[in-house]
């Protein structure tokens, strides 16, 4: 077994074809808005609004709604009425497949719970770190921005494994890190394959198409991603009364492919699988002795 996302599964089962899943994640994808999208097709908010709410999202931990409305863009009841139409239009993969013919509604109850028990090994409810490791509040709320500033930034659809102690972060195609240093000394370490790399830097460059950007802007983009998200760590851990001073980024290993890295002797290491359909992401801590 193997963490899986419903689609994958039901292609793994031949249950469904490769191309209906395809197309029925097309229908998803373009029915499911996101916030901003939702409040944009109902003329609450323009373009410009969007952009506005993105940047002041990489320096404070609040979601689109919550930040337009602290920003003035939106109303209380202007986020309402978006959330409440947002819901109400929401298609899931199942309600998809039915849509598209892959499936019979009166089938999909049956798939759903067979899925649900095959993953259920798998379901990680919350971050947790292992016992033992020191400063285990920090950490939590590093993975849990790092999550958000995924799904807030990047727009990437995932499932958080359960944190691992590690003695190496596995090979990828880029591997970046940040020296954390006062309350802490650690790195913090982002692995990344070249499909999310892309992803990232369509949401940092905002371009639709990145496939022309040289490796060192693609790299950039990874980088300036990971400032973003040490600085709110940064600023979390100050609520915390820990003070984290944070380093440039720097790259471990680039496309052209170098190996993974290990935990120097005598560190505590941490990992934080994100699994990504076709895609690999992993968040490390390294705590240095």
């Amino acid at each position: 077994m193997a963490v899986k996302f419903f689609g994958q599964f039901m292609v793994e089962k031949g249950l469904v074809s490769r191309e209906l899943l395809l197309k029925a994640i097309e229908l998803q994808e373009s029915t499911n808005l996101k916030l901003g999208e939702m409040a944009l097709s109902m003329g609450l908010i323009t373009e410009a609004d969007i952009k506005r709410i993105h940047e002041g999202q990489r320096f404070e931990d609040l979601r689109f709604g919550d930040m337009a409305v602290k920003l003035g863009i939106l109303t209380p009841d202007e986020l309402e009425q978006v959330l409440t139409k947002q819901k109400n239009n929401h298609l899931y993969i199942g309600e998809a497949l039915i849509k598209v013919g892959a499936l019979k509604a009166e089938d999909l109850p049956r798939y759903l719970d067979e899925f649900k028990a095959d993953q259920a090994p798998y379901m990680v409810e919350r971050v947790a770190i292992p016992e033992g490791v020191p400063n285990q509040d920090l950490w939590e709320l590093s993975a849990d921005l790092t999550y958000k500033m995924f799904t807030r930034i990047v727009g990437l659809t995932f499932r958080p494994g359960q944190c691992q102690l590690v003695k190496s972060i596995d090979r990828n195609d880029l591997i970046v890190a940040i020296d954390l240093t006062g309350h802490v000394t650690a790195r913090y370490l982002l692995s990344v394959s070249s499909g999310v790399r892309q992803l990232i830097a369509q949401a940092i460059l905002q371009e639709n198409d990145v496939t022309n950007e040289p490796d060192d802007v693609l790299n950039d983009t990874v980088m300036e991603f990971m400032n973003i998200v040490c600085g709110n760590i940064a600023a979390k851990a100050a609520q915390l009364g820990k003070i984290i001073e944070i380093d440039p980024p720097e790259i471990i290993g680039a496309a052209e492919g170098s190996g993974g890295l290990d935990l120097p002797s005598g560190g505590t290491g941490l990992k934080f699988p994100l699994y990504v359909a076709e895609e690999q992401v992993e968040i490390g801590i390294f705590m240095l002795p």
